[in-house]
């Protein structure tokens, strides 16, 4: 009895030949093509079984695969087409899936993989070379030479912008870089995920090996058709080749990506590293801004997902800036705004070209039109991503379908754009960049993918009237199922009479071949042989044969499914050279898309929250608002009282706020703050009018950003935040301190507050805009600050009524007579007594008499004493002998006495 085994396939075949006593069919065993052949293309198996009474019977023997492409073929009847038509039945098919209708489906976009970023960094003579290549585009980021500080602060900028995977350099370097990758190699705190450093030899960052390995790289964006002369003249309008580091650190990077072999480290040795585009970045207009900034002005805010699925996966955004303004509709256009926050910038053009297409979209008559560019845009898929598939050859059906839905979604922009005032330069450049190249693809991708069949088949296929090669190669192989019959017809007339059955099967990568059911008396493998027949497998009690039909089948048809199939793969990737032959103006349109994607979101949240539009004044320093709002607490607050804010020119450059707590001081703080972050990044602002002028750098000290990682304590974490206000702030730098000293003794603490505005006051007309929030009455009672106009005190309005502090928030002049420390606890709940005896302690140190303890406390800790000795005096009996009443004087009375009197 021929043991059984189990194959994925579905399919029951015979032990091995040396188990069965059956001849090796090959070099490679039957069994194993068997299994091949269904793994490889599932339900492309073809039946046509015929019973010996002549009556068609529809097989549903173990080689039925459930897939939607299995044939059942009937004499006298229509061959069915792939699926469950009428008249099949529904056992006999699995339900397929929901075909796609062109590009009208729901394609299912695929979760992208965690991005990853390395970069390769040269310093040299006072000037840094930097570039980067980003794995969620395949695009490398380089920054012209800059000029850089021995400190690399531009450097580390880099670094906390876009957090490298690993960071690529040099092993001859000089000292000041040593010692920055050394403290960057070195970090234990503050940055959990800290970049691996690798150091290659100096012979890979020579300039002429750089340039000769950028000129000869593979790129896809370059048409092969191009000369080298060609070739070296179109790098050269991308690549500053006269940036001697910045080339250098591009060869560098170029080297590693091969090695390392990013993102294709599965894939055959000669597949290499998807580079989809070159991009320059600068930094030289930006504005500073650190990591707790952004923290304590809530402009980004993660919070843990509260789904189940997704507390592993990663964060969502909490209540903040970005998350109130991000209404993006595709993925690239949030990404995009989250780098605008990232760079906040001073370059006055660019932030008014942003500007311009807000304010255009606010006006009435065109909201239509902005809504029907979002429409559009949240077609606008990750076109990096597909493209990156295309170069490794890994293209799915579904990339096919977005990339057709995301290129007629440009072209709807396009013509949408060519309407609309092209005095506005992103309308221009919409309107000219996306060029005809991609209604050429479009076209091409509608013309050649049939959608429907190939989601169906989950496979590439193409449309009737492409090729008619595989139209004929199509028709022969739906005209299998009654072919087929006819010869099982032919087969089961010349077989023994004991046979009831046969059937003729289609197998790919094996062929046609003869089942038959196995009979009682075929019980050892002798049993199997056939005259006139080969014996191949034995399947779930079905022998398998091969006839002098079906080698003549093989011969006459061949494997008409492979065949289809690898017409079709050279048909998709002729059709995939076509588009990545035109990656630029996909590249071109992602960048376009999304940048209206940002602004459209930034006008749609300006509709909704009555911003209005900031004034740049180049001239001008700090920033002059009126009635300026909180973008946040506006949303929570029932109401909400607006205040101005004037820090431009000489005066009053440094104001001291103080007040009441809970007044209002350090929503002021953070108003002033993300108005003026808000405008630097283009978008419209929560004021009535807002005027701002050169501003370098934003910094904090409002919060006290504690980790237990940090192994700092509060109060030195918020020295470090003063101190890097102290060294790094310039005269248009704006400063923002709350509270500042608290941590530490109130003398040490007011002391140290001082003394930092002081040495600012000292630098003169040079000094930052400086907001300082305090409760430090003494700092203007004791005339800590000198007098002069850089000085301007300010506070917040209240008005006692009765035992009762009425708050108004508005910020007038003047300076806070109290803190009313008293009402705020009795708004938090403490107990009256408390309040009172906290009152009075507080009166007293104020007037500099003596504390002493509350006299009604005193009494009762006088009558508990008393009793208690009592107590104890009754417990004696006066009669016992051995009573020594001097001992309980000495050691119970008067120790007492001390407390009772």
């Amino acid at each position: 009895m021929l043991g059984h085994r189990k194959l994925s396939s579905g399919f029951t075949a015979g032990g091995g030949p040396l188990e069965a006593g059956l001849p090796q069919p090959g070099p490679l065993s039957l069994l194993s093509l068997v299994k091949v052949a269904l793994e490889t293309h599932p339900g492309w198996i073809n039946v046509a079984s015929l019973h010996s009474s002549g009556r068609r019977k529809n097989a549903s023997g173990p080689l039925r695969v459930a897939e939607p492409m299995a044939f059942r073929a009937t004499p006298g009847r229509t061959p069915p087409v792939p699926g469950p038509g009428p008249g099949v039945p529904l056992a006999s098919f699995p339900s397929p899936q929901p075909p796609m209708a062109g590009p009208e489906g729901v394609e299912e976009e695929d979760e992208e993989e965690p991005a990853e970023i390395h970069l390769c960094v040269l310093w040299s003579s006072g000037y840094l070379g930097i570039a980067y290549y980003d794995t969620s585009d395949s695009t490398i980021h380089f920054m012209p030479d800059a000029p850089d500080h021995e400190s690399l602060k531009l450097l580390q900028r880099v670094l906390d912008e876009i957090n490298p995977q690993s960071v690529v350099t040099s092993a001859k370097q000089d000292e000041a870089m040593t010692r920055f990758l050394g403290k960057l190699a070195s970090q234990e705190h503050g940055e959990p995920k800290r970049p691996e450093i690798i150091l290659l030899p100096s012979v890979d960052f020579g300039p002429e090996i750089s340039k000769q390995r950028l000129l000869s790289g593979n790129y896809s964006f370059i048409s092969e058709s191009m000369t080298a002369t060609e070739k070296i003249l179109f790098l050269s309008s991308i690549i500053p080749f006269d940036c001697v580091l910045t080339v250098r650190a591009l060869g560098g990077l170029l080297k590693f990506l091969s090695r390392r072999r990013i993102g294709v480290e599965l894939e055959d040795y000669n597949v290499r590293v998807p580079i989809l585009g070159f991009k320059k970045f600068v930094l030289t207009h930006l504005v500073s801004i650190d990591q707790d900034t952004y923290s304590v002005l809530q402009i980004f805010k993660s919070e843990s997902h509260p789904s189940v699925y997704k507390i592993a996966s990663g964060l969502k955004e909490g209540l903040s800036l970005f998350g109130i303004l991000n209404r993006c509709r595709c993925k690239w256009g949030q990404k995009l705004l989250r780098l605008w926050f990232t760079r906040p910038t001073k370059e006055v053009r660019e932030l008014n070209s942003r500007l311009d297409v807000i304010q255009f979209f606010l006006m009435p008559q065109n909201l239509d039109m902005a809504q029907m560019l979002h429409r559009l845009l949240s077609h606008i898929k990750n076109v990096p991503l597909i493209l990156k598939r295309m170069k490794l050859s890994h293209t799915k059906v579904s990339d096919w379908q977005v990339l057709y839905k995301t290129v007629y979604s440009a072209l709807g922009l396009r013509d949408a754009c060519r309407s609309l005032p092209q005095s506005i330069q992103l309308f221009q450049d919409i309107a000219q960049e996306f060029s005809d190249d991609l209604h050429h693809i479009a076209s091409l991708i509608g013309k050649v993918v049939n959608f429907e069949e190939s989601l169906a088949e989950n496979r590439f296929t193409v449309l009737p009237n492409i090729d008619p090669e595989i139209d004929a190669k199509k028709r022969r192989l739906m005209g299998l199922p009654s072919f087929l019959t006819e010869v099982a017809q032919k087969e089961l007339e010349n077989l023994d009479s004991r046979i009831p059955s046969c059937s003729v099967i289609y197998i790919p990568l094996i062929g046609f071949l003869l089942s038959i059911p196995r009979l009682p008396f075929m019980v050892e493998a002798s049993d199997f042989e056939i005259e006139g027949l080969d014996f191949m497998f034995l399947s779930e009690d079905k022998l398998h044969y091969r006839s002098t039909r079906t080698k003549e089948l093989d011969a006459l048809l061949g494997d008409l499914h492979c065949e289809i199939r690898d017409q079709e793969t050279l048909l998709m990737y002729q059709l995939q050279c076509q588009v990545l032959a035109r990656a630029s103006v996909l590249t071109r349109v992602l960048d376009l898309a999304s940048r209206l994607d940002v602004l459209l979101a930034l006008a749609s949240a300006a509709r909704d929250y009555g911003y209005s539009r900031p004034h740049y004044s180049p001239c001008t320093h700090g920033v002059r608002i009126k009635n300026g709002r909180h973008p946040l607490m506006e949303l929570c607050a029932r109401t909400f009282v607006p205040n101005s804010t004037d820090c431009g020119g000489d005066q009053g450059r440094v104001k001291v706020i103080t007040g009441p707590n809970s007044s209002g001081k350090s929503i002021y703080l953070k108003q002033v703050g993300l108005i003026t972050f808000m405008a630097l990044v283009g978008s419209f602002v929560p004021a009535e009018e807002a005027e701002i002028g050169v501003i370098d750098a934003i910094f904090t000290r409002i919060h006290s950003c504690e980790s237990i990682s940090l192994g700092l304590s509060t109060f030195m974490i918020d020295l470090n935040q003063v101190a890097k206000a102290v060294n790094n702030a310039t005269e248009h730098s704006l400063v923002l301190i709350d509270e500042f000293g608290k941590g530490t003794n109130s003398v040490d603490g007011l002391a140290l507050l001082a003394a930092v505005l002081r040495h600012w006051l000292a630098l003169g007309p040079s000094c930052p805009h400086i907001f300082v929030a305090t409760n430090f009455l003494s700092l203007v009672q004791l005339q800590l600050l000198p007098p002069g106009p850089l000085v301007q005190y300010l506070t917040m309005e209240t008005c006692e009524d009765g035992n009762d502090l009425v708050f108004f928030y508005q910020l007038c002049q003047g300076v806070a007579s109290a803190s009313h420390a008293s009402h705020t606890a009795a708004q938090a709940g403490l107990p009256d007594p408390l309040i009172a005896r906290g009152k009075e302690v507080s009166d007293l140190i104020r007037s500099g008499e003596p504390i002493k303890p509350m006299n009604e406390l005193l009494r009762r800790n006088q009558m508990e004493n008393c009793q208690a000795l009592v107590e104890k005096f009754l417990k004696l009996d006066l009669e016992d002998p051995t009573l020594d009443l001097d001992v309980f004087i000495s050691q119970e009375v008067l120790p007492a006495a001390t407390t009772i009197l």
